[in-house]
């Protein structure tokens, strides 16, 4: 070794060797100094100084050199560099290269190649390839932007873990939440506990979820929800997607429109919403689909076996399909589909429909409800090709009121028929009482047309018009297998007179399965979500395609 004294100081132009071949070795340093009484146990080194130790290199003003202890501390414009993995640049800083932990200080900037950590003081172990700080720290991740008192960095895993309060911005959405997992390489995060993702579409809350912030996607588990300006979508497990507006939910789904009164529940959902508000917004459910809108202080329930909402709050439609039911306290009815509109306020039953309105059940090809946009009550019915009505004679349980005809025309006040108009080859069958409620004549005839009059939903009065063809019988001279006109069926069996008849079996099977497996959950021992496939092989290199038949070949 060569070196020029000065005083008790020497210049170092070549390493000086440690007595550990294994130990800290000092690769420059402009002075070096021996004095013991000033340092005891340490070498000094001063200016230009790097150490090297194990694959790291250490540059800083100034160092002290514990041989004994294999042991370096660090002053000044210290860079403690570990290969391709990470730079730490600090004031102050301590090395051991026995234990290989090392402490840093003062304006720490702990670099990967995909973040940057700013924080007071960091600790960093090297056998676990953990570095971790408990002084506030601020991390910049290309957009990401992360700020919390305290963090630990698994830099094999490419992992950033929070057990406290931490905030992840950036220009679309800000996290919140107590416990992160965070993957600088991809933006990957994963929170647990109560959190929340905000951004200017939405609010997304969730105890358990995933959230891709370069694109824009996450998973969400365990109490989730999101929240638009006038919507709120819940289930057990909600797939999601900001740049396209699009949310899927499966198991114990609910969506709650407040603009529409409007609740909509089944076991899968998608959701489409476009913030422009034009057409394109859309709501699909099924698995027991339920929608629950509240009509006049009462609630109109509609199940299908398929339900689509679409279109902005001023102009929406609502689509049913497949073994269609509805129920509100004072109509129930049933349909093959079902087209709504609050804009036109015009209801399409379509496919073998039904209603029932107290006594009365109509049928048809068709049937149109129509309400008023005013009132926001029913206001009439329409009943196209084969209408029938039919009503049970409340005082003898065999006989039944029946007018028939090719259309019905129906006015509805206070949600009770009070006048029905009959079109063309009209028929009836009209039992007669007197005021003691004795029968006093059975009216069956046939017309042109027929006026119906009624009050609280009984029938007051019949009367046709042109083309009469009409007697009156006597009880005992009516026999009993003319009183029914052709195409008569009373369909009281299939009434829904519960929320509960709205569900077919098989629907209610459906959602006996989502129950045990809820129940089969919650018994299960909360942990966070195991990391997705896409996080662990983010970056990975795909073999090509001849690789693979190679290997298939072996």
């Amino acid at each position: 070794m060569f070196f020029i004294w000065v005083g008790n100081a020497q210049i170092i132009n070549q390493p000086i060797a440690p007595t550990n071949p294994n130990g800290i070795k000092i690769l420059h340093s402009d002075f070096i100094d021996k004095n013991q009484n000033e340092i005891p146990g340490a070498i000094i080194f001063t200016g230009n100084v790097q150490v090297q130790h194990n694959g790291v290199l250490i540059n800083c003003n100034k160092a002290y050199h514990y041989t004994d202890e294999d042991y370096v501390k660090a002053f000044g414009n210290v860079v403690l560099n570990q290969g391709d993995t990470i730079v730490m640049n600090s004031r102050y800083a301590e090395y051991n290269g026995k234990t290989l932990q090392a402490f840093a200080t003062g304006n720490v900037n702990l670099r990967s190649p995909d973040s940057n950590l700013t924080t007071d003081t960091i600790y960093f172990d090297r056998n676990k390839q953990e570095a971790f700080y408990r002084s506030w720290g601020t991390i910049l991740n290309k957009e990401n932007t992360l700020k919390s008192k305290s963090g630990r960095y698994y830099i094999n895993n490419k992992k950033y873990v929070f057990k406290t309060a931490v905030t992840v911005v950036n220009p679309q959405v800000t996290i919140k939440t107590n416990n992160l997992e965070f993957y600088d390489n991809s933006g990957h995060s994963y929170v647990y506990g109560p959190s929340t993702i905000t951004s200017k579409e939405n609010v997304i809350y969730t105890e358990n979820g995933f959230y891709d912030t370069k694109n824009d996607v996450g998973r969400l588990l365990d109490k989730s929800n999101i929240v638009y300006n006038n919507r709120k979508v819940e289930g057990d497990i909600i797939n999601y997607d900001r740049k396209k507006n699009f949310a899927k939910a499966t198991n114990n789904v609910k969506i709650t429109d407040t603009i529409n009164n409007m609740i909509a529940t089944g076991h899968y959902a998608e959701v489409y919403r476009n913030i422009g508000g034009t057409k394109k917004d859309s709501m699909f459910i099924t698995k027991k689909a339920l929608v629950k809108t509240l009509v006049e202080k009462d609630t109109m329930y509609l199940h299908g076996k398929k339900i689509l909402v679409t279109g902005p709050q001023e102009d929406r439609t609502i689509r049913a399909f497949n073994n269609v039911r509805f129920f509100k306290t004072d109509m129930s009815g049933k349909c093959d589909s079902i087209h709504s509109n609050n804009k036109t306020q015009l209801t399409k039953l379509i496919g073998r429909p039904v209603i029932w309105n107290a006594d009365n059940q109509m049928t048809g090809d068709v049937i149109h409800l129509i309400g008023n946009n005013k009132t926001e009550k029913l206001d009439s019915l329409k009943i196209l090709n084969n209408a029938f009505l039919i009503q049970k004679d409340t005082i003898d349980e065999d006989n039944f009121n029946q007018v028939k005809g090719q259309f019905l025309y129906g006015k509805f006040r206070d949600n009770k028929l009070y006048e029905v108009d009959l079109i063309k080859n009209t028929e009836k069958i009209y039992f007669m009482y007197n005021d003691e409620n004795e029968m006093v004549g059975i009216d069956k005839g046939v017309s042109s047309s027929i006026n119906m009059q009624l009050e609280n939903n009984k029938i007051l009065e019949i009367t046709s018009f042109k083309q009469i063809l009409s007697d009156t019988y006597p009880d005992k001279e009516f026999p009993k297998n003319a009183r029914r006109l052709r195409g008569f069926i009373w369909r009281i069996d299939e009434k829904i007179n519960t929320i509960e008849d709205i569900f077919p079996a098989e629907e209610k099977t459906i959602d006996e399965k989502v129950k045990i497996e809820t129940k089969k959950k919650e018994k299960e021992e909360k942990k966070p979500m195991t990391v997705l496939k896409e996080t662990t092989d983010y970056g990975k290199k795909v073999g090509s395609k001849k690789e693979k038949v190679k290997s298939k070949k072996q």
